[in-house]
């Protein structure tokens, strides 16, 4: 592969296993490749067990590999292993990653200063971070007496500090309330549209992955099983399948009317929220679905169609793999 200069990561062909004594190796990361480009959101998926954490550590250099190659911002992190590291930062274990009985400021002074990265200009920075992830009135604090939000963010501001053009934020919002959370992402996505950078993120929360990433790779058994743009993978799961709410129940006789019309209809008709689920073939049945619902004297409350979220896309790609036998 060569050092590749218009990436921020590429690896190639990455593999490693594990040995124990008298047991079979387990194969951990199955030759993958991937690569991602400068100033974009990556989300990195999947199952308990799917190779993610190898991966990153492979790429951090906090594991060695048994095969395949790595480059970071135009290094070799196998061969040149010092400059690449410098232009990446991380957050492995959230809060566990600063130091308790440091301030906040402290800790991003720390941190920044692990990468050369003080005085003046380093100050300011420090500062913008406070305000992006709202804790100018935390600056003095020690990260022991700080709520578990508050450490979460200080430590993916002391990862920002560095100012590395690539960054690795695993579960980076585990545990906080709505509110944080949305703070957080905000933070993070202005990051990357305001200083261009390139953030990898690997959570299990398929909510703020949808939210945040632009492209997710989906993992599954140490190989890569999907890596596309997030709207490609909802395109692919959207289903046409309509939620039809109804004020009251249906009669006997119109649910053999939808039912004679619709056969794979789901009815709900027992007095608590009576509903009639349809799959439909094309949109124009949307129309027939209404005049067959006439026909049944089907008082509609709501009519809703139901759209695929990125769990679901999810869900489906990695039960697709199991039943190939790959799991």
């Amino acid at each position: 592969m060569g050092a590749r200069t218009d990436v921020a990561l590429a690896v190639a062909g990455l593999h490693k296993k594990f040995t124990k004594r008298h047991k079979p190796p387990v194969v951990a990361v199955d030759h993958i490749s991937v690569e991602v480009a400068y100033g974009k959101i990556v989300g990195l998926l999947g199952p308990n067990g799917a190779g993610k954490t190898t991966t990153i550590k492979c790429i951090l250099g906090l594991m060695e590999p048994d095969g395949g190659e790595i480059s970071v911002c135009g290094y070799d992190a196998r061969r040149q292993r010092a400059a690449a590291m410098s232009r990446v930062a991380a957050v492995l274990e959230g809060a566990r990653n600063i130091y308790w009985r440091l301030s906040v400021w402290e800790n991003l002074e720390y941190f920044a200063g692990l990468n050369g990265i003080g005085g003046r200009d380093g100050a300011l920075y420090f500062q913008q971070l406070l305000q992006r992830f709202g804790l100018e009135d935390k600056k003095d604090t020690t990260v022991l007496e700080l709520s578990q939000g508050n450490k979460q963010k200080v430590a993916v501001a002391c990862a920002l500090a560095k100012r590395t053009p690539l960054v690795f934020l695993d579960e980076p919002t585990l545990g906080l309330d709505v509110e944080t959370s949305y703070q957080l992402r905000q933070a993070i996505k202005d990051m990357v549209r305001d200083e261009g950078r390139t953030i990898v993120i690997s959570s299990h929360d398929m909510a703020v992955v949808q939210d945040v990433c632009e492209r997710v790779v989906i993992m599954a058994n140490g190989r890569i099983i999907a890596d596309d743009q997030v709207q490609n993978l909802l395109a692919l799961f959207r289903t046409r399948e309509y939620l039809v709410k109804l004020a009251r129940d249906l009669t006997r006789e119109g649910q053999e009317i939808i039912q004679e019309q619709f056969p794979q209809a789901v009815i709900t008709s027992d007095g608590h929220d009576p509903s009639v689920r349809v799959q439909l073939i094309n949109g124009q049945d949307i129309y027939r679905l209404i005049d067959v619902m006439r026909q049944a004297n089907a008082d509609i409350a709501s009519i809703t169609q139901e759209e695929p979220d990125l769990e679901k896309a999810f869900v489906e790609l990695v039960r697709k793999e199991r039943a190939n036998g790959n799991g």
